[in-house]
């Protein structure tokens, strides 16, 4: 903290105006000088407290303001779940106008989890006359419903009680290792843009579907995962990222894209090795394999664990055959027939401009500036969800994974420092004004039937 020091300081030091030091100033110009230094210093004087505040803040150890941010954007979120609270009709999950708690925790995908952490999952998949797969609780993954199971039976709590407040936590757990991967993964980054890794924690929290984070959803315990094994992998820790990287394989289906991560990751340590700038010891490049096989493994396992528990080996894919329109899990499928549902004549130029600015995203300036860990994991990510999910209203609440391109966008403007703070103030403005709007449509479940968040 630098405290602005008086103009003029102290009167023993201070030369006569016009002067040198040792002349007595006459009563005329002594007067004239000291009204000149009250004038200069009583607008300094008026800004003295704020700077100082300011000055303590950014004292403040920078978890505290990661911390400040995520429950500032958690508070802003859970009003707009209570405002469409207000508006919400009874369904089968709740009453009309349901309290807040209850609102966040059972509702559409978190019905699911909640009934896996009641009862797991089912012996045998459920089908209909025709013999079709329906939906069931294979779909979901297990590491949240049954971590939230845990605290339920060492606290006595209920699952709307538990299933919030375990994800919010895992949520702010989630901000403190994304600044640290930032600070950590993409140092010319950060060097390029003061501040980078705290606004990529405020965009992150300001992203239109990052309420989410707040629900009892599995977003906030993959994005802990996900940022966790690229901070672990940065930093060479191998063995321990493989164990993030296998619990990642049972938070989210998005375990594959890890293996991109880890193949260059160590194709960069490579090249700097035979530049003479790198060790990569005989240690390393077996931790470097297991990782990549632990990666692989991780991505296949919970299918592989849904078909020997049922005896039916493709009974994951066909349990999410239950949730598409079209019954067939093909790479790049999806987007042959959803954009034509949602946007009829529109769908093809909505396509080309949406994969156009996410190309652009990944390819500017500022993308590069970021590691070749997080840079791979934004591309290898955003390939892979293309290539897997049907897309629709979720593809909003996939993105969020996607979150060094938050640093990307908070990097995009760097200069003058006046330009860099009103870009980041607009995108931030306009990702929390997004935030309330999805919320409001989104999380409004309409009793006759719904898309899901």
């Amino acid at each position: 903290m630098s405290p602005a020091t008086p103009a003029g300081g102290t009167p023993a030091a201070r030369t006569p105006a016009g002067g040198t030091p040792g002349t007595v100033a006459t009563p005329d110009a002594a007067d004239a000088e000291n009204a000149e230094g009250v004038a200069a210093a009583a607008p300094r004087r008026a800004e003295g407290p704020v700077h100082r505040l300011a000055g303590r803040v950014r004292a403040w150890p920078w978890w505290v303001h990661v911390l400040l941010v995520w429950g500032a954007s958690r508070l802003l979120a859970a009003v707009a779940f209570l405002v469409t609270a207000t508006v919400q009709k009874p369904t089968s999950w709740t009453a009309g106008d349901p309290p807040y708690q209850l609102f966040v925790a059972v509702p559409f995908d978190a019905g699911w989890y909640q009934q896996i952490a009641d009862s797991g999952y089912p012996a045998e998949l459920p089908r209909d006359d025709q013999g079709l797969v329906q939906q069931n609780p294979w779909a979901f993954f297990p590491l949240y419903p049954m971590l939230v199971r845990t605290v339920m039976t060492l606290t006595g709590g209920s699952w709307v009680a538990v299933a919030p407040t375990v994800a919010l936590v895992l949520g702010a757990a989630a901000m403190l290792v994304v600044h640290e991967v930032v600070r950590v993964g993409a140092p010319r980054a950060v060097a390029a843009r003061p501040g980078l890794p705290l606004a990529t924690v405020a965009l992150v929290c300001a992203f239109p579907s990052a309420a989410v984070l707040q629900v009892a959803y599995t977003e906030s315990t993959a994005l802990l995962l996900v940022a966790t094994s690229l901070l672990l992998i940065v930093r060479r820790r191998y063995g321990w990222a493989a164990v993030a990287v296998v619990a990642l394989g049972f938070a989210r289906a998005v375990a594959l894209p890890m293996v991109a991560v880890v193949v260059v990751h160590a194709a960069a340590r490579w090249w700097r090795a035979r530049r003479g700038e790198d060790d990569l010891g005989p240690r390393d490049a077996v931790g470097l394999l297991g990782l990549t096989l632990a990666a692989g493994v991780s991505g296949v396992a919970w299918p592989a664990i849904c078909g020997w528990a049922t005896g039916v080996p493709d009974g994951y894919l066909q349990t999410q055959e239950a949730w598409r329109g079209v019954r067939e899990v093909t790479p790049f499928l999806g987007w042959t027939y959803v954009p034509q549902f949602w946007l009829g004549e529109w769908a093809v130029p909505a396509m080309v401009a949406g994969f156009g600015l996410m190309a652009a995203v990944l390819l500017v300036p500022a993308a590069w500036r970021l590691g070749p860990e997080l840079h791979a994991w934004s591309a290898a990510y955003v390939l892979y969800i293309v290539a897997v999910i049907e897309p629709g209203s979720s593809l909003a609440r996939f993105l969020l994974l996607a979150f060094p391109l938050g640093a990307v966008t908070a990097g995009a403007v760097r200069r003058p420092p006046w330009a860099r703070r009103t870009w980041f103030v607009a995108v931030l403005v306009v990702m929390l004004a997004l935030q309330a709007l999805w919320i409001r449509q989104m999380w409004e479940s309409n009793p006759a039937g719904d898309w899901p968040p």
